[in-house]
């Protein structure tokens, strides 16, 4: 039997170690909440990496376009009728009558050439054909009196066609020597340069004393320049989409931008009635009235054509800024966003440029959302980030309008 001294340790050796579980449950406890924590912190850093790496973009919705109640076009102002003279004989200028801006009538003389070896010629034409009359005149009567003998047997028959041939043969020489001055007398008449309707002269490139040649337009200077300014043309090339509208007798107007505030009315006169395969355009071209010589051929007018009762302009396009397209190897695209906000590339067809903006013809839709300046990267499907507008600035405090009462000082 063991003494009661002895049994005290043996208790103590048996006691359970409580200390040493709660330092391992502590150690384990500790380790899986760093890594819980280091796994919370590695998920956050990659939603922060996506987020920060998603691009943020500004949207507009598309609005309703403008009605379309006219057709604004570029045209150019041209003469009713237009001429460059060229000399039709060769010499040296006498003098010239009128400058650029004189205002001349059919027929008036504008310059005279002289012309010395044309009239010498002309004397020499003249001398030809008094010879050859008189020499037709002597076959003619020579050949009636052989005629005469040879009803007598006086003469050979022989000779008698011989005397018949040379005065048939004179009378040609006679129309050719009056050919021939008919010819200089028309080279003497071009020695007076006339105006071949009523116009203004818009340019002179001669003057006194100079050589003047005869020949073609390619090898020539001209000599005056002659415009009929009374009625005036302007062409217009309408795109193939409004060009059912157009018949003749519509009324349009013109802006000019010399001319302020001023609106010209022109009548459409005529089609080409065929579209221009290159640029897929129909030329129309407008009269305008011009009799107080307020606009000048060679102007740059702005042309309102009416489209508002044509069946073809019923609908409108709708307009978009010009930072809103997207210009890839597919061709014109515009980025769009679904429900999601992820980015939808639609094709669109361009119609009219405006400058800031441009007319949508096919592809988008009144209410879509479009993305403005969209980068070059940006891909189909891509999720965005839509900035959000800035918040308008706080109206301006109201200030009293009354005012202190000169002469009191303010309590």
């Amino acid at each position: 039997m063991l003494q009661p001294e002895m049994a005290l340790p043996a208790r103590r050796r048996r006691r359970p170690p409580y200390a040493a579980l709660l330092i391992a449950v502590a150690l384990v406890v500790a380790v899986a909440w760093g890594i819980i924590a280091r796994l919370a912190a590695s998920a956050q850093l990659k939603q922060q990496t996506l987020a920060q790496a998603m691009p943020v973009v500004a949207v507009m919705t598309v609005p309703q376009g403008p009605p379309q109640d006219a057709l604004v076009l570029p045209g150019t102002l041209q003469a009713w009728h237009e001429a460059t003279l060229y000399a039709r004989t060769s010499g040296y200028l006498k003098n010239w009558v009128s400058d650029i801006g004189a205002e001349v009538k059919k027929g008036a003389l504008l310059a005279e050439i002289a012309t010395p070896e044309v009239d010498a010629q002309y004397h020499q034409a003249q001398a030809e054909l008094a010879s050859a009359i008189a020499n037709n005149q002597l076959a003619q009567v020579t050949a009636v009196r052989w005629k005469k003998l040879l009803k007598t047997q006086d003469v050979s028959r022989q000779d008698a066609d011989q005397k018949v041939s040379d005065a048939a043969a004179k009378a040609a020489l006679v129309a050719s020597a009056q050919a021939n001055l008919a010819h200089l007398r028309e080279l003497k008449n071009f020695q007076r340069v006339t105006a071949p309707f009523d116009g203004v002269i818009t340019a002179r490139n001669t003057d006194n004393g100079a050589l003047i040649s005869a020949g073609s337009a390619t090898t020539l200077p001209e000599l005056f320049h002659i415009a009929e300014i009374d009625t005036l043309r302007v062409y217009v090339r309408v795109p193939e989409r409004d060009s059912a509208a157009i018949v003749p007798g519509m009324v349009a107007t013109l802006h000019f931008t010399e001319h302020p505030g001023i609106s010209i009315p022109a009548t459409l006169t005529e089609t080409a009635h065929a579209l221009d395969p290159a640029s897929r355009t129909l030329l129309v071209e407008l009269k305008v009235d011009n009799s107080q010589h307020l606009l000048m051929p060679g102007s740059y007018a702005e042309v309102h054509i009416p489209l508002a009762a044509a069946a073809s302009a019923a609908t409108n396009p709708v307009r978009i800024p010009a930072n809103a397209l997207l210009f890839r190897a597919e061709g014109m695209q515009v980025a769009g966003l679904d429900p999601q906000n992820q980015v939808l590339l639609k094709p669109i067809t361009i119609g009219r440029d405006f400058g800031k903006e441009v007319e949508v013809t096919a592809g988008l839709n009144v209410g879509d959302t479009i993305i403005l300046n969209p980068p070059d990267s940006l891909l189909a499907g891509q999720a965005v980030k839509v900035a959000q507008a800035p918040a308008p600035p706080p109206p301006a405090p109201e200030t009293s309008a009354k005012t202190a009462e000169p002469g009191k000082a303010k309590e």
